[in-house]
């Protein structure tokens, strides 16, 4: 089968990526403009950034952003593994499928929706808005994404490894820890980065569930946004662009090596 790219398709492809990252490089590249906009581009200038490291309130932000997507990632991701074994172990076809329906809804649903609901829940249960109605609104969102990632290389792995790994004498434990886990790694990977990504870039939940005192960095940037264009907005989103790029390259590294690497052995 000729697998050649047709010259259709190639422009098509270039004319896609060039509307995705123009528009990126063009917030990089005025992040260096020392005329203070984005309309005419003057003196190349590392003030932006001087001034964005000076702004104590911002880094705070940058920091709780962080600290709420790896927490979110982690919990969800360990929530999300454990909810993908019980799925697959569901027998009964109907069962399954209303269960990975209802593990779906939160990812389709639309997201102002999402953030009304759990808005509505923290009012009702007298929950104060800030650190942890964000924290738990991240995971409940990010649950999902894990199952999706993880459910299919449990539902690939074959019932004889499992098989093979109890007449050698492994207990649940072992099996759980030698076995299960090793295989489905690259799914685990995968949530969690997912998790990460999506808790990271999150804008319409979070800004329904935060409260005064905290706020995450999409919030901030939509509010400094409507008060005009200032370029250490530009020089942020930067930096966030490149420590996603590194992520994104970190990520695929460990996959590849995932994928490499030979066959799990059940005991060494």
């Amino acid at each position: 089968m000729d697998k050649r790219i047709s010259p259709l398709s190639r422009i098509f492809l270039i004319v896609m990526f060039a509307l995705l990252y123009l528009p990126i490089f063009y917030l990089i590249f005025y992040s260096f403009n020392s005329g203070g906009t984005m309309y005419g581009f003057e003196n190349f200038t590392l003030d932006w950034y001087r001034e964005l490291f000076q702004n104590t309130r911002l880094l705070i932000i940058v920091l709780n952003t962080v600290v709420i997507a790896l927490l979110s990632a982690l919990i969800s991701t360990i929530i999300g593994v454990l909810g993908a074994m019980m799925i697959n172990k569901v027998r009964s076809r109907r069962a399954k499928d209303s269960l990975l329906s209802l593990n779906n809804i939160l990812i389709v649903s639309p997201d102002v929706i999402i953030g009304a609901s759990f808005l509505i829940l923290f009012t009702i249960a007298g929950l104060k808005l800030g650190f942890y109605s964000v924290l738990l609104s991240h995971i409940a969102f990010s649950i999902p994404i894990v199952v999706l990632m993880v459910l299919p290389k449990i539902s690939e792995m074959s019932p004889s490894l499992l098989d093979a790994a109890r007449d050698l004498g492994a207990s649940r434990w072992e099996v759980m820890t030698k076995v299960v886990i090793p295989y489905i790694t690259p799914g685990i990977f995968a949530g969690f980065f997912m998790a990460l990504t999506y808790s990271l870039d999150d804008f319409a939940v979070t800004f329904f569930v935060t409260g005064n005192g905290f706020t995450t960095l999409s919030v901030e940037i939509y509010s400094l946004a409507r008060r005009g264009i200032s370029l250490d907005i530009n020089a942020l989103s930067t930096i966030i662009f490149l420590i996603t790029m590194v992520i994104v390259v970190i990520y695929y590294l460990i996959t590849n090596r995932t994928k490499k690497a030979p066959d799990m052995e059940v005991f060494k």
